[in-house]
């Protein structure tokens, strides 16, 4: 059974950085893209970043590209997302999710995996 445990949410001022974790087992890690994505409520879940399965290429949504960054250390088996000048409207929950496959998928219902999430508040 894959698990997916993220960790690294908190509160965070306008322009301040948090740096998201999220450790995997259950399966190879190093086989399989990850991605992040997140839930601001009354919102519908949106993509943030994601990740090949050897780091070599990452993909962002727009409204983060240049701020954030996703990165995986194969050998901890974990994902990262560093999340820098944070603005109010990233207040969200934010996920992990693994697919089954080296690439990314495009949609987030081709994700097998999620975690349960971790809160990130960022206040003006």
């Amino acid at each position: 059974q894959v698990q997916l445990v993220e960790s690294g949410g908190g509160l965070a001022q306008a322009g301040g950085s948090l740096r998201l974790s999220c450790a995997a087992s259950g399966r190879t890690f190093s086989s399989y893209a990850m991605g992040w994505f997140r839930q601001a409520p009354g919102n519908k879940r949106e993509f943030v970043a994601a990740i090949t399965w050897n780091g070599r290429s990452t993909y962002y949504a727009d409204s983060v590209k240049g701020r954030f960054t996703i990165s995986r250390d194969n050998a901890k088996n974990t994902v990262y997302l560093q999340m820098n000048s944070l603005k109010p409207e990233d207040t969200a929950v934010y996920f992990c999710a693994a697919p089954s496959r080296m690439f990314p998928p495009r949609g987030d219902d081709e994700y097998d995996y999620w975690g349960q999430g971790t809160q990130v508040t960022v206040s003006s």
